[in-house]
């Protein structure tokens, strides 16, 4: 019976708490809002009226698509041609014995002078061959343009980036020490 007590005891107890969390407290919380609902005054603004829909013909029909891959290929070949410079190597030409290296294997190792001609030693391995100015040389169509007691200048012909063949300069200084 202890047990029935206790637990009708605590039953009790717990609907005391209960009746204690009733709805008493909220009538001055309704009153408020009602207050604040009649004070409040809503003031929406006036909306200004939407433009006319004026219909505008497409123009860009006839020309060409922006996306398609041949107006980049017209567009390259107007700039090619615009910039074009003229300079291109003769590939018919039948090339010479220094034209095979690459010129950084070359070594410009002696000159020989005549009365009328100058003539620069260049050393590939161990082999030594004799070139003058107008000879070709290198892999990059070079042509000697000057010979000097100490170094030759040369002319190649490269392409850039975009295609065009342009001139770039290069020397091949004479090797005091080199071996024949």
């Amino acid at each position: 019976m202890k047990l029935d007590v206790s637990r009708y005891a605590f039953l009790m107890f717990s609907g005391f708490l209960l009746t204690g969390c009733g709805g008493g407290g909220t009538d001055d919380v309704r009153q408020w809002m009602e207050t604040v609902k009649k004070e409040t005054r809503i003031n929406v603004p006036k909306l200004n009226e939407p433009k006319a829909y004026e219909a505008v013909a497409y123009a860009g029909k006839a020309s060409v698509d922006p996306f398609n891959p041949a107006k980049l290929l017209l567009i390259l070949a107007r700039i090619k041609a615009e910039s074009s410079n003229g300079l291109k190597p003769d590939l018919e030409r039948r090339k010479e014995a220094l034209e095979f290296f690459p010129i950084d294997s070359l070594k410009m190792v002696g000159l020989i002078e005549d009365k009328r001609i100058r003539n620069v030693l260049i050393q590939v391995d161990k082999t030594v061959y004799q070139a003058h100015v107008g000879s070709y040389l290198g892999q990059s169509f070079g042509k000697i343009t000057k010979i000097s007691e100490t170094e030759i200048e040369i002319n190649e012909l490269v392409q850039d980036a975009a295609g065009d063949w342009v001139e770039r300069k290069a020397t091949l200084e004479l090797q005091e020490g080199a071996k024949k």
